[in-house]
Parts: structure tokens; sequence; C-alpha cells
């Protein structure tokens, strides 16, 4: 595979000088990780297996899953300068969730017949693919070092330094070595850090829908007997359909998910209208399904000395609550604010400050991903006592206001910037 340089960085022979930073990844999180380095005054070296995405084919398309994006996450963007680089996004004002067989529901923000401003939404849902176009211009015109289409072959601990083998022969040496390169992330491996595995033996099925009522900004989740399933309100090829699109994420058990994305587009938009208890109206329109494993992964470590995983090398979480590309930004900005803090006191990837931002973001992390599993469990089980305190719970929690603030403040991730530099 070739490596292509950006920013008119030179060929590297066998050997060079000790990098201060290599970024494994750039995709959200690795991109948004060396855009942050950047505005501190630190350059990163990013290696990125995928290509320069083609703008107009990129825009042509609409991609039929969206990342439901917190104000935390749209703060950070906009401080690395990407947010207005957005062709296109769907704020939401309000959110509802409930049980089919259920009597309790829980209403966030509230309906809106126009798209709210950003600043005063709950967040916004962006596809993937056009958030990493935006990454990608901003890191073309910001990361001096910034190579795609590369494959990393290697990566060995020195003394004192990290050694990352490319495929063409070239080895690089770094102070800091970040792992943004995925679930199936080749650092970890590498760096021999554990991974604990949930298989919660589900699947997501996911694809684009069109609706015959509006969705009014409204992201609303149903949890039915086999499991929870999502309207995401997303943006519109179409002027004349604007406000009538979502993307659908249904967990599924795998048989049923191998079921249903084998269904004819009419038998699934059949199935679909019923079981989302016609919320919507009818399903006029669906693209092509996609179908994921869902499998929670928790890495036993951030840190080793001079390395750090970020994002989902370090967790994968149950996206029934769609938080896992939040709490992924949440550690970019965590570890960049720990290294730029003490980079300004002439330390650079001390082991303590790598184990501060361990320390930081581990145990919230893997309190999210339980407490995600855990709600899944309570919204698909059938006993009744349980059945009883979930029900009871919602109407409280509806019921309170102080109860859906705490929620909200938990959700939109602003508060753990708190005490950063980041702090909005």
């Amino acid at each position: 595979i070739s490596c292509k340089l950006r920013n008119g960085a030179k060929s590297m022979s066998k050997t060079e000088k000790i990098l201060d930073v290599i970024i494994i990844g750039g995709g959200l999180v690795g991109g948004l990780t060396a855009l942050l380095l950047a505005k501190g005054g630190i350059q990163a070296t990013v290696l990125d297996a995928t290509p320069i995405l083609d703008a107009e084919k990129t825009l042509a398309v609409a991609n039929p899953r969206v990342l439901a994006l917190s104000q935390a996450t749209i703060h950070l963007l906009k401080t690395a300068d990407v947010w207005d680089n957005l062709a296109r996004q769907m704020p939401y004002s309000g959110m509802q969730v409930w049980n089919k067989n259920g009597y309790g529901e829980i209403n966030f923000g509230e309906q809106s017949e126009q798209a709210p401003n950003v600043e005063q939404a709950l967040g916004s849902m962006v596809e993937p693919s056009i958030l990493n176009l935006a990454i990608q211009k901003k890191m073309l015109e910001q990361v001096q070092d910034y190579r795609t289409q590369v494959k990393v072959t290697r990566i060995e601990q020195g003394v004192g330094v990290w050694h990352v083998q490319l495929s063409d022969g070239t080895e690089l040496k770094t102070k800091l070595l970040i792992g943004a390169d995925g679930a199936n992330s080749f650092v970890r491996d590498q760096a021999f850090i554990g991974l604990d595995i949930l298989d919660y033996k589900q699947a997501g099925v996911t694809c684009a829908i069109r609706t015959t009522q509006p969705h009014q900004h409204v992201a609303r989740q149903i949890f039915l007997e086999t499991g929870p399933l999502a309207f995401l309100p997303m943006a519109s090829l179409k002027a004349e359909q604007d406000g009538y699109w979502q993307s659908i994420v249904w967990t599924l058990p795998d048989d049923y998910a191998d079921e249903y994305s084998s269904l004819s587009d009419d038998d699934f938009k059949v199935l679909l209208t019923r079981e989302s208890h016609h919320m919507l109206g009818e399903i006029l329109e669906v693209t092509p399904r996609a179908k994921f494993p869902l499998k929670a992964r928790a890495a036993q470590q951030y840190v080793k000395e001079g390395l750090a995983i970020i994002g989902d090398a370090a967790h994968v979480i149950h996206p029934l609550a769609g938080q896992g590309v939040n709490i992924g930004c949440l550690d970019a900005a965590i570890l960049c604010d720990v290294l730029l803090h003490d980079y300004k006191r002439g330390v650079w990837a001390h082991e303590q400050t790598l184990k501060r931002y361990e320390h930081l973001r581990k145990g919230q992390n893997d309190a999210m991903m339980h407490g995600m599993s855990a709600i899944g469990w309570l919204e698909t089980t059938t006993l009744s006592p349980i059945v009883w305190a979930r029900n009871l719970g919602l109407k409280q929690v509806e019921n309170k206001a102080v109860l859906k603030d705490a929620f909200m403040a938990q959700a939109n991730g602003l508060q753990l910037l708190k005490n950063t530099r980041y702090a909005a």
C-alpha cells in the first residue's frame, strides 16, 4: 500500500529522528486528538489506513447510519475548527423513550417544526462520512505530517521510545504512541493490552427510512421484547423531503437480525411500521440494510509507558444510548488536556501524566459500559417484579424535573470538561 505524504512531508529514510507523538488512526477520535494537540503547539504524525475522501462523491450519498453527537462533542469540534466545515447535520430538540409493554415513558426537550439552533439543541445527528470529510479537510490544513493509506506492520517498545514499522520498510520512532485505530486495534494488540469482551449475542440492523409523518426533530426509542428500536432524525438530500428521513438502529438477537436484514424492502417496511406502532405513520422508503455484531469491549488498561489508547481501541459500549462516539471524544480531550498541561511545565508524555488520563477516563467509561448493559437487560426482561419497578422508575423520572436534569447533564457531557482547558 502506498504511503501518501501530506503538506510536503519528505520521504523517510530507514531511521529518522525521534518524534514527539504518533497517532495511529485518523478518524474522528484520532483526528480530533491531532487537531487539539496542534492547537496547543504540538504537531503529531498521523498514520491513517484510509484514503482521502472524494468530497463530491461523499456529499452525493446519504450515509444510512448517523452519530448522535452530544453538546460536549460539538463543543470540542468547534474548538478544533471542524464544526463549521460540516456539509450537513440535523440538530434534535427532543428525545422520547418508552417501553412497548409498559406504561412509563420519558420525554426530554420538545418537538420543533423548524430545525433548532444547535446551541439550544440537545445534540445533533451527523453522518460518519460527513464528519470524516470535515476532519480530513482540517487535518490537511493543520497537521504537517498527515499520512493516508498507510499500513502499520509492527509496533515494538524500545528504551524510552516506541518503534513503528510501516509496510514500505520505513521505521518511525516516537516518545508517545496513541492508538486511535478502532475496536480491533492493532496498537492495543501489539502493546499486549488485555481485552474483556461481553458478547450480547445481538446485532444492530441499520438503514435510513422515510416516514409519512415528520420527525419534528425528536429522537425516539422504543423498547421491544427483542431489543430497542431507535428512530434518529437525519438530514435529507432532497429539500422537499427534509424532516421525514431518519436513521434506524434496531437491536435484535442474532437470528432475528439475520432474518430481518434479508427481508425484501416491502416486507421490511411493513414489519417496521407494525413494530414501531406506527409512531410516525407508514414507512414509505428504506435504504439497503447493514448489520453489525454487538459486543462490549473494555481494555484492561489504557496506558503503558509512552503509549495510550483512546476511543473504540479502549472501549466499545452498547449503542442503545448512542454515547460511544461521545465518550471517545472525551478521551481525546482529557488526554490532550493532561499532555498539554505538563508540556507547559517542560514535561512530555510522563508515565504519571498518562496514568492521570487513565484514572480520569477508565472508571467512567467502564461504568457507562456496565450501565448500558444493565439498562438493555432491564428493558427486555419479562420478569414481573422487574417490569413493575422499571415502569415505576420511568414514571418517577418523567415527573421529577431534578432527575431529568441530572440525566441530561450526564448525557451532554459538558460537566466532564468543566476542569479542563476545553470547558464550555
